[in-house]
């Protein structure tokens, strides 16, 4: 009788290029180590373009199946991330395209701590802040907007943004640029 010798199991330290490799030969353990870690910040890139938290899910769920199934297509030349937040980002976009926008930053803004957003007077204008920036990120061309959010919400550098996108550092800058003036004069009464 011939005996198998399965691949020893990775930990949750393995690299996401190895991790990769075993989910593409199948591993689904190695896949799941991968859904944990990424799935946090590509929640919430996913939230800052949909504007709720179910789409959201919805749509990150969508692109992890899409890139279970795509597994033997990723070339390990790219990170596992950036492979993952182009296949998140061309989701959210698909979803934008098929629904009218309904942005609400409430969900990717972090709450302030402490007592200066606990008085009612600070809290709704915090709340009238959020929906300015809500209204005016709206307002931007989609490119612009996912360069933005690439950005400025996950802190992206520019060429990771470059291959999520599929344009080149000099777009992404052009576009992040023009996204930074609309949004310094839409807020501007804000300052």
């Amino acid at each position: 009788m011939i005996e198998q010798t399965a691949s020893p199991r990775l930990g949750c330290d393995a690299p996401d290029a190895l991790l990769a490799v075993r989910a593409a030969e199948g591993d689904e353990d190695s896949f799941a180590v991968l859904v944990q870690r990424h799935s946090r910040s590509l929640l919430a890139l996913a939230r800052c373009m949909l504007g709720n938290a179910q789409d959201a899910e919805d749509a990150v769920q969508d692109a992890f199946v899409s890139a279970w199934r795509r597994l033997p297509e990723y070339r390990h030349g790219a990170e596992f991330r950036t492979w993952m937040y182009r296949i998140t980002v061309n989701r959210c976009l698909t979803m934008r395209r098929r629904r009218p926008p309904s942005l609400s930053l409430d969900s990717v803004l972090e709450p302030a701590t402490g007592d200066a957003w606990s008085q009612p007077a600070r809290a709704a204008e915090r709340d009238a802040a959020t929906a300015a920036l809500s209204d005016a990120l709206a307002e931007l061309d989609a490119g612009q907007r996912v360069c933005w959010i690439l950005r400025e919400v996950q802190g992206m550098p520019y060429k990771e943004i470059a291959h999520v996108t599929r344009s080149s550092e000099q777009t992404v800058r052009g576009r992040l640029y023009r996204a930074r003036r609309s949004l310094q004069e839409a807020m501007g009464p804000w300052r």
